[in-house]
């Protein structure tokens, strides 16, 4: 008995014009047509025309597993082929983005039929004329599940095929956010060629809003001109060369320990820099920070314990984490219950931390410390009801104090010294403060005020000891005036 043969065409990306004649004159000789799916606007001209075919679509419906779906449309489609003069008929172009097709070229070929391809207009076509673009200048096209791909988006110009529901777009917009920034303009392509074509240009974000998403939604992202990509790979690379073999002395004998009060000082220069609204040197203090970063990242990569992406990655992820109420579907009314909801994915996080203080540094200055631990311990009622009573507190620690120096014991001022600041800790958190940034605040307010009185007795012929105390405070009043009317 003959064997049959397999010619497979493609009926182009929408309309009925899209078809070539080649492929039309071949439908119409075969002993049997079969169509991977009857969901497409030209199969209208097979009704015009008295061509009788079968579908796939039954596959589909009777599975949910896509490659379980080709498997079965291959193995009809070669069944049919035994004796018969098949023409296999899929959307677009048997060679863009058709896995039924490389199925069937591999199985074919195994089993000794003849198979012939015709050239067909391709989706891609229609992209090329829209958007404007030539593939020569460089272009990808992908499934929209191919994460390690969508890893590169805004690397090069990019396609993005097989979007074909609300939750595949959704999932796909999450994907593409990890990369690039929420407000990218893509383009979101469906039914190209068609009379009801969409054609937009939206923000990355809006992508899974959009009223209409099927099998005939593609996805187009422009690359990223160099300029829009914050890269950290540059920084990366610098402490890499001084941390390597030739590199500077000093940055090669470093350790975490050894750089830890630099994370410290780097982190209060760019606190000065905020409360001075220095915006060139907010710049350049986070610069200092990041470095101490990257240079930690660095010391551990070495060791083999954690990379830089991997620090990035775990902020990310959590971030995502305490966030449901934006990368899910919690509903919160107001910043009190994304406090609450942040406090019990922590928790839950955190499960190792047994003891009410656990996770609170050590490390931390002083008075930041105090502040953390009685906001820890007043989340299970161990609290002073009102400022009132806190208050109350803090003059009976002061009182304590005056005894202890009217003791003249060192040891027990520095005891009472220490609970009266702790105290005053307390009532600063009653007040809705937070006792380390007033009295750096404080600090500063010295720092500006003492200068003054240092520029008016420098600005005479004569010294320090020339000034009485009453002489110096009536500069500083004149400082406390002038300065805060700036």
């Amino acid at each position: 008995m003959k064997k049959g043969t397999l010619t497979i065409v493609g009926l182009g990306p929408g309309k009925v014009g899209h078809i070539s004649m080649e492929t039309l004159w071949a439908i119409k000789a075969a002993q049997e047509v079969i169509l991977r799916t009857q969901v497409h606007p030209s199969v209208s001209l097979f009704a015009q025309e008295g061509i009788k075919f079968v579908t796939c679509d039954h596959f589909y419906e009777e599975n949910s597993d896509f490659e379980h779906v080709y498997e079965q449309i291959t193995d009809y489609v070669l069944k049919e082929t035994e004796d018969k003069d098949i023409v296999y008929a899929v959307p677009g172009s048997p060679l863009v983005a058709e896995r039924t097709v490389v199925l069937l070229r591999e199985k074919a070929a195994q089993m000794g039929i003849a198979v012939a391809i015709l050239p067909a207009m391709s989706f891609l076509d229609l992209i090329y004329t829209r958007v404007g673009i030539d593939p020569i200048e460089g272009l990808r096209v992908i499934d929209a599940k191919d994460e390690q791909a969508l890893a590169d988006a805004g690397k090069y110009p990019l396609i993005v095929t097989q979007v074909y529901s609300k939750l595949v777009a959704s999932e796909l917009k999450i994907s593409l956010m990890e990369v690039l920034p929420d407000e990218t303009e893509i383009f979101f392509l469906r039914n190209l060629g068609l009379e009801d074509e969409d054609f937009l240009r939206i923000p990355l974000f809006e992508l899974d809003r959009q009223e209409h998403i099927d099998h005939l939604t593609t996805v187009y992202i422009p690359a990223v001109t160099q300029a829009g990509i914050m890269d950290i790979k540059p920084l990366e690379e610098v402490v890499r060369t001084l941390r390597a073999p030739g590199g500077c002395p000093w940055d090669r004998e470093q350790t975490h320990s050894s750089i830890r009060q630099g994370m410290l000082e780097e982190a209060y220069e760019l606190l000065e820099a905020i409360d001075d609204k220095d915006v060139e040197g907010m710049r350049e203090e986070l610069g200092d920070v990041l470095l101490q970063v990257v240079f930690h990242a660095r010391l551990a990569e070495e060791a083999g314990v954690f990379t830089m992406q991997n620090v990035v990655d775990d902020i990310v992820a959590k971030l995502i984490h305490r966030h449901p109420h934006v990368y899910g579907t919690i509903e919160v009314a107001n910043t009190t219950d994304v406090l609450k909801n942040w406090e019990a994915l922590k928790a839950e996080e955190k499960k190792d931390r047994k003891r009410v203080l656990d996770g609170i540094a050590k490390g931390l200055p002083a008075l930041m410390r105090a502040y953390k631990l009685q906001s820890k311990a007043a989340k299970v009622g161990f609290d002073w009801n009102n400022k009132d009573d806190v208050w109350a507190k803090v003059l009976e620690e002061l009182e304590e104090l005056q005894e202890a120096v009217k003791e003249n014991n060192i040891a027990h001022i520095e005891w009472e010294l220490g609970d009266t600041i702790f105290a005053l800790a307390n009532y600063a958190r009653h007040l809705n403060l937070e006792p380390e940034t007033a009295v750096n605040a404080a600090n500063n307010r010295f720092f500006n005020r003492f200068n003054y009185v240092e520029d008016k007795i420098t600005s005479t012929a004569r010294t320090w000891a020339d000034f009485s105390l009453s002489d110096m405070n009536k500069f500083w009043e004149d400082a406390k005036k002038k300065l805060e009317k700036e």
